[in-house]
């Protein structure tokens, strides 16, 4: 079984910016109920169906599965909820860590975050400067939320 185990952040300034190159992410649900999400995303000219569990804490259960990029965008334009949620996705290596920064665009226009993925729930990377505030835990900021209740709307 596949596991994710991240933290989630808001980001300041536009440092960030120059570090590593962004990468367009357009990404939908097909289920947003708390026991799990369906997700169809893609990611420059690739398809991605992926399914989470349950979040606790900061882990929860994980399984991620290529799919033809033209299946992934008929699911986003037909089939998943609207909004969907675009943004520029720019991943950062530092201190034997990846940041992930994403820019989101459309209707969550503004809303800038970084995530980085661990090997355990207790494990804290020092943070890059632009890193701010934790909002892990803060179910507004969770993509599937951003469909419901886009950023523009708070």
């Amino acid at each position: 079984m596949g596991k994710e185990i991240e933290r989630k952040f808001l980001v300041t300034g536009t440092a960030w910016k120059a570090l590593a190159p962004g990468t367009v992410y357009r990404q939908g649900y097909l289920s947003t109920v708390k026991e799990r999400t369906v997700r169809v995303r893609t990611v420059g000219e690739k398809g991605f169906l992926t399914i989470k569990g349950v979040t606790t804490g900061v882990t929860r259960a994980e399984f991620e599965y290529e799919v033809p990029a033209a299946d992934a965008n008929a699911m986003l334009d037909g089939l998943c909820e609207k909004p969907l949620v675009e943004k520029t996705r720019y991943k950062i290596p530092l201190d034997g860590y990846t940041w992930e920064v994403d820019e989101f665009h459309g209707d969550n226009d503004g809303l800038v975050v970084a995530e980085v993925e661990l090997k355990s729930a207790d494990e804290k990377p020092p943070k890059p400067e632009w890193v701010a505030e934790e909002v892990s835990s803060d179910p507004r900021y969770f993509n599937s939320n951003l469909v419901k209740k886009p950023f523009k709307t708070w």
